[in-house]
């Protein structure tokens, strides 16, 4: 399990893991743990569970449920079906907990908030590092998330699916996340990055907040956004020009991030499908979908507009300037990508948070008391016996 996981994993808004339970469950449980109450309190079993396949990634939740259990002075017994990274099928109990129907009731909430999503995301970050697995993976999801509390449940979904595909294909994976609070997840101090488009603006050219970094932090080394003014190669090789000791050290990477509305420098229909021609003849032809044909020719960051590219810096002696692309990467894309062995470097990506938020929906069913096997009609499956 991930020992690296905060105890204190809550609402940002609490004192302590349990203090605003009642505030944030269900109505309905906090009349249940009314009724217990009065009528006496049994041992129960849940079984925990998602509806598609997932990879296994309980810590943050395991935590949250253990330290409210400690402040109650109760203590929750939860089995493991499957470890940390492991992939679950659809309908595979993930865990089952055991305790005091009084002290668990009010808490299912608040644990399967802090489940279902982590092991989607998880799923889908296993899904891209596999695909693509010589690319590093940067985790740059934080601002697209609703509060701290989803922005760390992604980050450790992001390093548990990132480890499962190291693991399982020696992939590179995520070498990294943008923001310092959850860098711990990949084994990093801080965040990464160097700068966002505003800077660029601010600058009045490409190369001069490029300066502004180098003096800014000296020694560092340099990711170039280089979409701002729609110059992707001209500015490219203005700042490798600018400095060529960062990119013949390997120092120095551009960040393609063109949007979907326009192509990149010196490329349309015609031009992308050329270049493509040239270093991935057949893929074209392999190609049907709408979909995966933009990912190779189309608009914003393609196949082609990274060939392209990549073709550039070789052209003009920067060989070991790296490509950073960024800009709609999910697991579709990643795998047209790996296809036709597009030279990318770094992928930075939120885009492994699901599509379809109906799938992170984790549920909880009973299925004892006191010992006694029972449970609703159409779950039977959740009474097989526990590993």
């Amino acid at each position: 399990m991930n020992d690296k996981v905060p105890r204190n994993s809550n609402h940002p808004s609490s004192n302590g893991p349990g203090d605003d339970v009642a505030q944030w469950t269900d109505r309905y449980f906090l009349k249940t743990k009314e009724t217990v109450g009065r009528f006496g309190d049994k041992e129960v079993t849940y079984a925990v569970f998602m509806r598609r396949p997932v990879v296994s990634s309980p810590a943050i939740m395991m935590n949250w449920l253990e330290a409210v259990g400690a402040e109650r002075g109760v203590a929750f017994k939860i089995d493991v079906n499957y470890p940390e990274g492991e992939w679950v099928g659809a309908g595979e109990p993930l865990l089952y907990i055991t305790g005091s129907f009084f002290h668990l009731v009010d808490l299912e909430t608040l644990y399967l908030q802090k489940l279902g999503a982590a092991c989607v995301a998880a799923h889908n970050a296993h899904a891209m590092c596999a695909a693509l697995p010589h690319v590093g993976f940067l985790a740059m999801d934080a601002r697209h998330c609703t509060g701290p509390e989803m922005a760390e449940l992604m980050a450790y979904a992001a390093s548990v699916g990132s480890k499962s595909a190291q693991k399982e294909t020696g992939a590179k994976g995520f070498i990294g996340n943008a923001n310092d609070a959850t860098a711990h997840y990949f084994g990093q101090d801080r965040g990464l990055g160097t700068m966002p488009h505003a800077v660029i603006g601010y600058a009045g050219s490409t190369v001069r907040a490029a300066e502004m970094f180098v003096e800014t932090f000296p020694g560092e080394d340099l990711t170039v956004l280089v979409d701002y003014y729609g110059q992707e190669v001209t500015d490219t090789l203005d700042v490798c020009r600018r400095f060529p000791e960062l990119a013949s050290a390997g120092r120095l990477s551009v960040r393609l991030d063109t949007h979907g509305g326009r192509f990149l420098e010196g490329l349309g229909p015609q031009e992308s499908y050329a270049v493509l021609e040239r270093h991935a003849p057949v893929a074209v032809r392999r190609y049907r979908n709408e979909t995966e044909l933009r990912y190779l020719t189309g608009t914003g960051v393609s196949a082609a507009a990274i060939f392209h590219v990549r073709e550039k810096l070789n052209e003009a002696g920067f060989d070991q300037v790296k490509i950073v692309a960024t800009s709609g990467f999910d697991v579709t894309k990643c795998r047209v990508m790996a296809d036709v062995a597009a030279p990318i470097d770094v992928i930075g990506t939120g885009s492994y948070l699901p599509d379809t938020w109906s799938e992170t929906y984790a549920t909880a069913d009973i299925v004892s008391y006191d010992g006694t096997p029972t449970v609703k009609v159409g779950r039977e499956f959740l009474l097989k016996e526990k590993k």
